[in-house]
């Protein structure tokens, strides 16, 4: 099987409902408490829910250095899927995120993010360590 480097799936359990996990990446104030990996804050995050909206989410480095990234709603499903394009600011490459939200047993919730249309490998493995380290701070925003 050839390994596919346009494309990035990640899974995860969180032991929240789905509905909090769904409002942690759609509600602004709770964006501003994860959409950023390791020692980053979020500066700044916007949210237009409806397919066509825009979203933006300002990520600053301790030496205040933004990386700003946004992009288009393009699917709603409340609780159940997101999909929208993502293009750091400066760049000219768009790709798209898709993300799955299943409901479990115990009020957890499965995730699923499908990010694709990267150029090359190293950019799908950057974007996935990116990836990992906003997850690591979600269940806090998912908190009750």
């Amino acid at each position: 099987m050839t390994e596919d480097l346009t494309k990035l799936v990640i899974e995860r359990t969180f032991a929240a409902p789905v509905d909090r996990v769904f409002a942690a990446w759609t509600d602004p104030a709770a964006m501003r408490k994860w959409f950023c990996p390791g020692d980053m804050t979020v500066a700044a995050a916007s949210s237009d829910l409806r397919v066509g909206g825009r979203y933006q989410v300002q990520m600053r480095e301790p030496d205040g250095q933004l990386h700003i990234t946004g992009g288009t709603y393009r699917e709603i499903v409340p609780n159940a899927k997101l999909v929208f394009s993502w293009q750091w600011e400066g760049s000219d490459q768009e790709t798209q995120v898709t993300v799955e939200f299943a409901a479990m047993a115990a009020g957890q919730t499965r995730l699923t993010i499908t990010h694709e249309g990267f150029a090359t490998g190293e950019a799908r493995d950057a974007h996935g360590r990116g990836w990992e380290g906003c997850l690591a701070k979600l269940p806090a925003a998912c908190a009750a």
